[in-house]
């Protein structure tokens, strides 16, 4: 048995004692890290600007402090770039990380001193919370790996700028730098096809027990490994045990998963975020992901169907009901104040306080991370139909994450009322619009996780068909331009040209 998995069932005791005390007493928790935030940054910029010098209540916090999207906080973050201390947070981030939002295309979220060792520890937490509940060690026995981003950062600028999971990598342990896979230097391909095989090269012939990382870039690791060996997964790996994930939904995956692998593998789900470490899965036997409420971040909610209101209710973790979908707003000791991260979740457990995903505050496309947004298709859209003149009467965007054969993509359903004279050269312009409006597509697109999108033909009055056919035809219903699954999709292939 080697040192971590010996160690492992002891230290992960340890550690579970010490969480138990914010875990029994969560609101406690919250209003000491309310405290602690007001506290620290009275005397920044934005502390002084909302006065929080008088704020003595979390009544105070909302009337002087406003929800906000990244566009609100953006001028404070221009500041901060320009090498000015204390705008946000007491002093300078350690990083900014850049991130794809769904209102506001690339963002530069700020990492503090703070804040960058609960990114750490949750992700802990999370592995030894397995390890208590279920004793089992295996997954420390062998090779990890994180199917990440690249680690090298942009230091053009005052304050290092790189993608969480490459800030994060130079953060690995040093009891788990030994058997950590790829190597640094590996992680540093920016071609993902390269990379992947210099990663298969380098985890063939080791003896891999945990793996993870969000699903798309996995499913890829796994369906390379399949292809070269001929063997599903658990055959080339058969100590195996444990998968990590999180970044976007897993159930699309799964069944793939499954028959890649060969078996059912014991599985983690996390809940990291550019702007902090929200939640982990902590138990193998209830649903959903414990809130990190102890993690330098005071959480408000926003009932979903109140967000758009004028005057939308604000709730304090204390106030949340089972079962109600919230947006989650986020105050962080890394600066951030009344922020929508813009995700929805719904509390399933309020002893202790565990939650699920359900969506987004707005509709997109992000089964991929590449956060696709309203204004980006519809601009993409246009500058192709200026380009080759054409008409179009509706659309729809949908991932297909598992097409019967080649890379996934994303499906465009569109009704043309005129259509260009040569389709192609409109798809293929319309790709690359859409590259151009949003990086981290193009970055899926350059390293082949992603194939251009395609185009099917929706027949004329099709959307209008679909839209009788699920009770929505007339009023004020309007086909989602976007989603992130195929309900919408799967039905108006009815509706194709060509089915």
């Amino acid at each position: 048995m080697g040192l971590k998995s010996k160690l492992g069932r002891p230290y992960a005791k340890i550690v579970g004692n010490s969480n138990k005390k914010w875990i029994k007493n969560p609101i406690n928790a919250q209003n000491r890290i309310f405290q602690s935030l007001i506290k620290s940054a009275q005397n920044t910029a934005f502390g002084i600007d909302h006065c929080f010098e008088k704020i003595k209540s979390y009544e105070d916090f909302q009337t002087s402090v406003p929800v906000v999207d990244y566009e609100k906080i953006k001028p404070y973050i221009e500041r901060i770039q320009k090498g000015e201390e204390g705008v946000l947070w007491p002093g300078t981030p350690l990083y900014f990380c850049k991130t794809s939002g769904t209102t506001s295309g690339v963002k530069y979220i700020p990492i503090s001193k703070e804040s960058m060792p609960f990114h750490i520890k949750c992700a802990k937490d999370a592995i030894l919370s397995y390890v208590a509940e279920t004793a089992n060690t295996n997954a420390l026995k062998g090779g990890n790996i994180f199917i990440q981003g690249s680690p090298e950062l942009d230091e053009t600028s005052l304050i290092p700028v790189g993608r969480l999971s490459g800030i994060v990598a130079h953060y690995i342990p040093w009891y788990l730098k030994s058997s950590n896979f790829p190597s640094f230097e590996t992680n540093c391909i920016e071609d993902w096809e390269e990379k992947l095989d210099v990663i298969i090269e380098e985890t063939l012939c080791q003896n891999m027990t945990l793996i993870s990382g969000i699903p798309p870039w996995v499913q890829m690791y796994f369906e390379r490994i399949v292809a070269k060996t001929g063997k599903q997964v658990s055959e080339v790996f058969p100590n195996f045990s444990l998968l990590i994930f999180g970044g976007v939904a897993f159930e699309p995956y799964r069944k793939n998963f499954k028959q890649l692998i060969g078996k059912d593998i014991p599985s983690i789900e996390t809940y990291p975020s550019s702007e902090g470490f929200i939640a982990y899965q902590d138990t193998q036997t209830e649903e959903g992901m414990l809130l990190c409420v102890n993690h330098g971040i005071f959480y408000e909610f926003i009932p979903a169907e109140e967000y758009f209101d004028k005057k939308p209710r604000r709730l304090s973790l204390q106030d949340v009901e089972i079962g109600v979908d919230y947006a989650l707003i986020l105050n962080t000791n890394a600066g951030l104040w009344g922020y929508s991260i813009g995700d929805t979740v719904r509390f399933v457990s309020k002893n202790p306080y565990r939650l699920v995903v359900t969506g987004r505050i707005k509709h997109f496309t992000s089964a991929f991370g590449e956060h696709v947004i309203g204004k980006e298709v519809e601009n993409a859209l246009q500058i192709a139909l200026d380009k080759y003149p054409a008409e179009v009467n509706e659309f729809h965007v949908a991932p297909q994450v598992n097409p019967e054969q080649g890379l996934p993509y994303h499906e465009w359903f569109v009704e043309f009322k005129k259509e260009p004279k040569n389709v192609d050269d409109f798809v293929f312009c319309l790709d690359k619009n859409m590259q151009s409006q949003n990086t981290y597509y193009k970055d899926l697109i350059d390293g082949c996780v992603l194939q251009p999108l395609v185009v099917s033909k929706v027949i004329n009055g099709g959307f209008i068909q679909y839209m009788k056919s699920v009770g929505k035809l007339g009023g004020q219903n309007k086909v989602p331009r976007l989603a992130n699954n195929r309900d919408i999709a799967d039905k108006l292939r009815e509706f194709l040209y060509e089915k």
